[in-house]
């Protein structure tokens, strides 16, 4: 795969690595960019090799946004007819295998919002977090003001939706936003640790988990549980469900075959 915004590789075999690519524009989102990464994901999501995979940035900026500098000439029409942020951005929401977010430095805006629509983040020490639109006269428009809220609760996403301040490292993980923090120069070798465990377990799983814990947020409880069971269920005609459990009787490293 040949890109101009991004930079594609794979680890082990079995790790996708999308690094966006615009550091000029500290990786700020065009729609270029954008519709390269939903490329790059459904490829991996599509080779049966690959389990998991990394979207990551560089040290200074995860993304620092979507870029103003286009936008700012931007009508109603345009972002309308245009089916500007759905056409492309969404893509991330139809990828199956799990997807995680290294954030080092600035994940601002659209960047903030495309390291929520991966399945969890991993930051560094010196990662940035923020919605600061309300600086620009408009709002959120790729998910803050939804996914936000269902990760750090209503009273922290709406401080920082309408003041635009950034919150830190720390405060994002006390709060639910992050998963873990890491030193900075052992981001990408903890996401890699990270990707390389879930690569080892069964797709069919991992899939199912990541569907499951998603519809969570889609759903209510009742509805919600069913849909876990039903899944819970089915695993149980699967191949890695045999050696998962007879791994585990007889005490032996379970080998995984994905069916």
């Amino acid at each position: 795969m040949n890109f101009e915004l991004i930079d594609v590789r794979t680890e082990a075999g079995k790790v996708g690595i999308v690094t966006l690519n615009r550091p000029k524009q500290l990786n700020a989102l065009n729609d270029q960019l954008m519709s390269e990464l939903g490329e790059a994901l459904k490829a991996f999501d599509a080779d049966p090799a690959i389990g998991c995979m990394i979207i990551t940035g560089s040290e200074k900026a995860f993304a620092a946004g979507a870029d103003i500098g286009v936008m700012a000439s931007y009508s109603f029409a345009d972002v309308y007819k245009g089916d500007y942020i759905t056409r492309n951005w969404e893509q991330i929401r139809t990828i199956r295998k799990p997807v995680i977010a290294a954030v080092s430095g600035f994940a601002l805006g659209g960047g903030c919002e495309l390291a929520m629509m991966c399945d969890f983040i991993i930051a560094a020490d010196n990662a940035r977090f923020g919605q600061p639109e309300i600086k620009l006269g408009i709002i959120p428009g790729a998910g803050g003001t939804q996914r936000l809220p269902r990760a750090v609760g209503k009273s922290k996403a709406m401080d920082m939706a309408l003041t635009g301040r950034m919150m830190d490292a720390t405060e994002a993980e006390r709060s639910g936003l992050v998963s873990r923090i890491v030193a900075l120069d052992k981001l990408m070798e903890e996401s890699l640790g990270a990707a390389l465990m879930v690569c080892d377990y069964g797709q069919l799983a991992v899939i199912a988990a990541k569907e499951s814990v998603n519809r969570a947020f889609e759903s209510g409880l009742s509805d919600g549980v069913m849909f876990e069971r039903r899944l819970f269920h089915a695993l149980f005609s699967t191949q890695d469900q045999k050696e998962g459990m007879d791994a585990f009787v007889n005490k032996r490293k379970a080998v995984f075959t994905h069916s």
